[in-house]
């Protein structure tokens, strides 16, 4: 399972949201190229990058950071936010991006999806973002009436080959993690998972491990490597 840092990147700085409420945003730092090198230079084998403008404006606001950060470091970066067509995906992956990821249009679009797993295979993942079972949109700031697990099911058969699944009433919050909605998704799906929203501690990443699922990829986490809470060492140690 990867331990997988997340740079959320605001204004062209380094943020994190709790709840995914913008008027909650803390700023850890000014530099997201140097973040990115520090999580490399503390063993992350990969890293996860959000364009929180993008999200809410529906195209990429700080696209010369994520590419400046995949030029940056030797691992392989994902990234999303805003992404909304396959010319901005193609964008992405020539810029240096090793896994773009689709959200909102993704989720509202069936046909894109397909067009888009049909062109890039691998090199794209989908963002399942929920809220009490519901998936959220445009920056989190819309609660859709799409169920959640229906989505993943039906992204599947579009044929995505990665699914990136948030928490979002977990996320950046620091109350630990929701396993019955994760083992509820590892449950639904053929294809591997990564898990976000409330990894708050050492023992939220030992039951992760714990679940000893083939389809679990890895587990991102924010806030609580910003805070202190877990040391990257010690999360990407744990057997």
């Amino acid at each position: 399972m990867l331990i997988i840092p997340a740079i959320d990147m605001r204004d062209g700085k380094v943020v994190r949201l709790s709840g995914g409420d913008f008027a909650k945003e803390t700023v850890y730092d000014d530099d997201p190229v140097a973040v990115a090198k520090k999580w490399e230079a503390d063993g992350a084998q990969f890293l996860h990058i959000v364009d929180l403008d993008g999200a809410k404006e529906g195209k990429p606001v700080n696209f010369s950071l994520a590419g400046s950060i995949a030029r940056n470091v030797s691992i392989p970066v994902e990234a999303g936010g805003g992404i909304r067509d396959k010319t901005t995906i193609r964008r992405f992956l020539d810029a240096g991006v090793r896994l773009v990821i689709l959200g909102t249009r993704a989720c509202s679009s069936p046909e894109f999806l397909r067009e888009a797993c049909a062109e890039f295979g691998e090199s794209v993942a989908i963002s399942v973002d929920s809220s009490g079972g519901k998936a959220a949109v445009d920056g989190w700031v819309k609660i859709t009436s799409i169920n959640t697990l229906e989505l993943i099911k039906e992204a599947e058969k579009s044929g995505i080959r990665n699914i990136i699944f948030t928490d979002v009433n977990k996320d950046g919050l620091m109350r630990g993690i929701n396993m019955k909605n994760i083992k509820e998704v590892l449950d639904t799906v053929t294809v591997p998972v990564t898990v976000a929203g409330g990894i708050s501690s050492l023992e939220d990443i030992r039951n992760l491990k714990q679940l000893a699922s083939p389809k679990l990829r890895g587990a991102i986490i924010g806030k609580a490597l910003y805070t202190g809470a877990i040391r990257l060492k010690e999360a990407i140690e744990i057997q």
